[in-house]
């Protein structure tokens, strides 16, 4: 299934995840990866089959910032991650492309990000200005489009049957939309279970997910502007400024990475 993964030899890959959101990682700076070949991406990201991921990152050159990141999800399509983007971070760091502090591109524009250790990686994301509150519902966009609904029992929640009712519902099922269960702890803490688009299945952590989810709990919960975020693959910290009418700025993911190993497939 893999034969082809690379014409002239083997991939290198290394595997990184983010509170449980795993990701391939692979330096494309010399650019012989090829980006058409979709399947490929799915094979690699594929579970039993392939390597197995939440998704597929190449870094590469860009002529003014210190790096692009390419982020595929599992099914082959693309969009922006907030914990892929804290692995690529990380990733950089061992790559030498970066020191402590780096800018770089991503699906949904440039992005700024501190590395200070394995433990503490932090992501800017861009300003969120648009909110959509229903009757038990938040629409939150942070780079990928977020359902956000506040539970009593979110570990008695099945996320996969749930969210992808809503996911297919007939005003989300063309473009999709990553679906997100929370519950209150306390003021400054939250528990979050999330339905991926793209994985088409619960994830472990969506670093998008866990900001949207913050500002909805800022929200509806009169939380503070700094909450913990517990999800099931660990916890994360959300840290932004509320301007008031619904309107957000200065907004960091900050949570640790890991490498989980590194090898080579044919």
């Amino acid at each position: 299934m893999l034969k082809n993964v690379k014409q002239n030899g083997m991939l290198q890959f290394f595997k990184y995840h983010g509170a449980g959101n795993d990701f391939i990682m692979v330096d494309n700076r010399n650019g012989s990866f090829d980006k058409t070949n979709l399947q490929l991406v799915r094979n690699l990201c594929h579970r039993h089959f392939g390597i197995g991921s939440d998704g597929l990152i190449l870094i590469e050159n860009h002529p003014e910032l210190d790096f692009t990141m390419v982020f595929f999800n599992p099914d082959g399509s693309q969009s922006f991650c907030g914990n892929a983007s804290r692995c690529a971070i990380a990733f950089a760091k061992r790559l030498g492309i970066i020191e402590n502090k780096c800018t770089f591109l991503s699906t949904d524009g440039v992005h700024e990000g501190v590395y200070v250790s394995d433990d503490e990686i932090h992501l800017k994301m861009h300003d969120v200005e648009q909110i959509e509150i229903g009757e038990n519902y938040y629409l939150i966009n942070t780079g990928s489009p977020h359902f956000i609904r506040f539970v009593d029992d979110l570990e008695n929640i099945d996320v996969y049957t749930e969210g992808k009712k809503i996911r297919y519902s007939e005003r989300f099922k063309q473009e999709g939309i990553n679906v997100n269960f929370v519950q209150k702890i306390t003021d400054a803490s939250i528990a979050i279970r999330t339905y991926e688009r793209g994985v088409e299945n619960e994830t472990l952590a969506c670093g998008t997910g866990i900001v949207a989810a913050a500002l909805a709990s800022h929200l509806m919960l009169n939380s503070t502007n700094q909450l913990n975020i517990k999800a099931r693959g660990g916890d994360l910290l959300v840290k932004f400024n509320s301007e008031g009418n619904n309107r957000f700025s200065n907004l960091w993911l900050i949570g640790s990475t890991r490498l989980v190993f590194e090898g080579n497939i044919g």
